[in-house]
């Protein structure tokens, strides 16, 4: 590769001459020329399109034939020629230095960008050169001021990015152009699509539209543009239902499918990544098929143009709203605009087509003169013409120009050390000038900062401009938002305080999801096959909730509380147990009550009665010790009652299996008496010896201490305590005693069940000994009944939810205590109190054949 900025040129020779460097080709021969000390280049697209030709390949291809007139690219020139007379005439930057300017019209294409840019590079002249030296050349221009479109400052960058020449554009902004290993000498003074791109997709995502079309040029600024959208949008939430892509030589039915995908589709907001060209075949389109009432949002490409707008006969655009470059006024740039004479141009050719098209006018000498044309004299006046030209509503970019030549002098006045004067000796090289653009830090006479980052970007900063048509149906760019990318994320995108018109005229911000908002209560459920945004609202399950809108998932309550109905609050689940205000909990309380009084009653009969024969009969201490356990049975029951607390919890449980033990000692030892009694009456019989009082008090006292040693155990290795049950019932929280260790438990119940066993067996065996004197019978149906209820209990108990299960424990317990109570006492209280004359010795030692059951 050659030296920084040295080209290679072909050398030619000719008989007696000197070999002569020049390039290959048809010289290029700039549109605008003027000369000067340093020359600056520019490439602008004065037409908009050329003439497609068939080439045999039989002859050389002829130039391209540009057509269609582009006013914008007059303008964007003028804007460059404005700056350098400015700068020529100052006497602060580059003193004693005048810049001249080589302009070409790169048509909107590619090649002929790529070719111009080489014109700029190497120059047509050809230059002598010794046989022995190489045939290069320093480059003809120190910077070049263009392109408007990305694809073409993509394939000139591409040439001239080896050679270190800068490349300053005003309009390219594709985010790949900032990549410096591909494109070393581009800069921009137009901020990179990486930033609007992110901007576009916080304004779509600020008004709630998750559901929207996207359309863009096919280019690179279109395609690379909304491809940096979609990765951020889907960031944000938003989903494209499509994205096409379309371009002003696309064929009619591929233009048709997009506008059919258009009418098809159920989003109302289109995001365009679009040039004006672009964005007029597309309503031209949708005007054909009167298709209106969609919501556009768009870019600097087009939102402040003025010719879009003009275009737009049918109103498809109104209410859109985009991103623009901020406002900006340069003072003297419209009238130097304005006052732009053919006479006074640098090309006359150029200005003389210019000039007819912009007042439909021929010049006398014009090839293409007619006699049907009004002749063109020169000194038409621009003051009330409207059009393209005369529009400044794209001044920021104008400004981007502006910014650019500065860029360039500020640079160049560095360079050569300028005070007073500049030193013209120094050799200038564009590697030099690139490394000074890339530094450079200066405000321009509007207050403005230049710089760039070490991309080669300017500041992002974007207006926020809503289209508004007013009553004489001209449409109003109205400023309604600011996004500045050099803020802290949160507050990048302020909006003002202004009305914002939508599409047809509404006041309402259009509704662009594809589903309406899952409301409180319920999840979002994606919908197979379709992208994330459009979903099924599904209600939360039981003891889940959401209290966001669109939630995603649903969460999940505290173990202590529960959902509500709407599921969207979490609620404290009601406490169950057995309380003494509940009417199950008082029934069984005044049983219980009623049991101990019951039993009060039969204790003081008896006392009242104690010397009477049926009192002594049986041991009558035996029976006031069963009275009282059984008065202790009656109040145990209560602790099952009321919220459990620890001690509540070790106490109803140990209480019942030491009272309902000391009772069944009781019984079992009045049915050991009675059997006794009977035998010490056969001949030689000497039982009642073995079993007297003491014995009698003995065995109980043997047979409790056994079940305190028991409770004793269990509560010392593993208490029974209060436990709050979430897993039976969903809804509420069962407190229960947890019994700790159930094998403690059932070793309780068990060794009462193993004494009621024996206390049923013994008076079943003395069941037929005499009437009269008999009491096992009685014996005999209170363990029947004892017995029958606590087998019936271990089921129900296992099975009976929440606080139905202590109330089965004290029914059971109330049910065993009354069997006890009524078989083994009432019938002596019927004959104390009801039947005196048979309370007597001679009756209770008569003998009488027993009765079978």
């Amino acid at each position: 590769m050659p030296p920084s900025g040295l080209l290679l040129l072909v050398a030619s020779f000719s008989q007696a001459e000197d070999p002569v460097c020049r390039r290959i080709g048809d010289p290029e021969i700039p549109q605008m020329f003027k000369d000067g000390d340093i020359i600056l280049g520019g490439i602008f697209s004065f037409h908009n399109t050329w003439k497609n030709r068939q080439d045999t390949y039989m002859h050389k291809p002829l130039p391209l034939q540009c057509t269609s007139l582009n006013f914008r690219g007059f303008q964007y020139a003028q804007a460059m020629l404005f700056a350098i007379e400015e700068i020529n005439n100052s006497t602060d930057l580059l003193p004693g230095i005048s810049l001249g300017y080589k302009i070409y019209d790169a048509c909107v294409s590619i090649a002929r960008g790529v070719r111009v840019a080489l014109a700029l590079a190497n120059g047509n002249e050809g230059v002598s050169a010794p046989s022995e030296a190489p045939c290069t050349r320093r480059a003809q221009v120190q910077a070049v001021m263009g392109e408007t479109f990305s694809s073409i400052c993509m394939a000139i960058a591409t040439v001239i990015g080896p050679f270190h020449i800068p490349l300053i554009s005003h309009f390219a902004t594709c985010a790949c152009l900032s990549d410096k290993t591909k494109y070393p000498s581009f800069l921009r003074t137009i901020p990179s699509d990486y930033y609007q791109s992110r901007a576009l997709a916080h304004l779509v995502k600020h008004f709630g539209w998750t559901w929207v079309g996207a359309i863009r040029t096919n280019d690179d600024y279109g395609n690379n543009g909304m491809d940096t959208f979609t990765e951020i949008a889907q960031q944000l939430g938003i989903c494209l239902e499509y994205s096409v892509s379309v371009f002003r030589t696309d064929p009619p039915d591929k233009i048709q499918k997009t506008i059919e995908m258009i009418k098809a589709s159920t989003s109302k907001v289109i995001v365009t990544f679009l040039f004006p060209k672009e964005l007029h075949v597309i309503i031209n389109k949708l005007a054909q098929h009167n298709l209106t009432g969609y919501q556009w949002v768009g870019t600097e490409g087009w939102i402040l143009d003025s010719e879009s707008a003009a275009v737009d006969r049918h109103h498809i655009l109104d209410g859109a709203i985009g991103l623009s470059i901020p406002a900006a006024l340069v003072s003297g740039m419209e009238e130097f605009m304005l006052n732009v004479k053919p006479l006074n141009s640098s090309s006359n050719e150029m200005f003389t087509e210019f000039w007819e098209t912009l007042f439909s006018c021929k010049f006398t000498q014009s090839k293409s003169s007619t006699g049907n044309q009004r002749e063109c004299t020169g000194d038409e006046d621009l003051t009330g013409v409207q059009n393209s030209y005369t529009d400044m509503s794209l001044m920021p970019i104008f400004y981007n120009v502006y910014k650019g030549v500065y860029a360039v002098a500020h640079a160049l006045h560095g360079i050569l050390s300028c005070n007073k004067t500049c030193n013209t000796k120094v050799q200038l090289d564009p590697f030099t000038i690139l490394q000074h653009i890339r530094t450079i830090n200066f405000k321009t006479k509007e207050g403005d900062d230049v710089y760039f980052n070490e991309n080669g970007d300017p500041p992002a900063k974007y207006e926020i401009i809503n289209w508004q048509p007013t009553e004489n149906g001209i449409v109003d760019f109205v400023t309604v938002g600011l996004y500045d990318a050099s803020l802290p994320a949160g507050k990048q995108l302020t909006l003002q305080n202004k009305s914002l018109i939508w599409a047809q005229n509404s006041q309402q911000v259009p509704v662009a999801v594809c589903n309406e908002k899952c409301p409180l209560g319920t999840r979002k459920v994606l919908q197979k096959g379709k992208p994330v945004c459009c979903y099924d609202c599904l209600r939360c399950a039981e003891g889940e909730i959401s209290n966001i809108t669109d939630a995603i998932t649903c969460v999940r309550c505290h173990p202590e509380f529960w959902s509500n109905e709407r599921r969207d609050a979490c609620v404290k689940k009601e406490e169950e147990f057995l309380s003494y205000e509940e009417i199950m909990g008082a029934l069984l309380t005044a049983a219980a009550l009623f049991g101990t009084f019951m039993t009060a009653v039969v204790a003081f009969i008896f006392f009242r009665y104690r010397q009477t024969p049926i009192v002594r009969a049986n041991n009558s201490e035996l029976s006031f010790l069963l009275l009282f356990s059984l008065n202790l049975c009656f109040l145990c029951s209560l602790t099952f009652i009321g919220r459990p607390s620890e001690w509540s919890c070790m106490l109803r449980h140990t209480a019942f299996g030491i009272t309902f033990v000391l009772c069944i000692s009781c019984v079992l030892g009045k049915t050991i008496v009675v059997l006794m009694a009977f035998r010490a009456t056969l001949p030689g019989s000497n039982w009642m010896k073995w079993f007297g009082p003491v014995q009698q008090k003995l065995s109980v006292l043997g047979f409790t201490l056994i079940q305190v040693i028991i409770c004793i155990l269990w509560l010392s290795i593993s208490p029974p305590f209060p436990f709050k049950n979430f897993k039976k019932f969903k809804d509420r929280i069962i407190l229960e005693c947890a019994l700790g260790s159930a094998v403690g438990f059932w070793a309780v119940l068990g060794y009462i069940g193993l004494l009621a066993m024996l206390c049923f067996i013994l008076a079943f065996l003395a069941r037929k000994l005499p009437d009269n004197f008999n009491e096992a019978k009685f014996i005999t149906f209170s363990m029947l009944i004892f017995c029958a209820v606590w087998i019936t209990f271990i089921p129900a108990y296992v099975s009976s939810p929440g606080k139905f299960s202590v109330a089965v424990e004290i029914f059971a317990i109330l049910a065993s205590s009354f069997g006890l109570l009524i078989c083994i006492f009432i019938p002596k209280c019927y004959i104390i109190l009801l039947k005196p004359e048979k309370n007597t010795k001679k009756n209770m030692m008569g003998k009488e054949t027993p009765k079978a059951f």
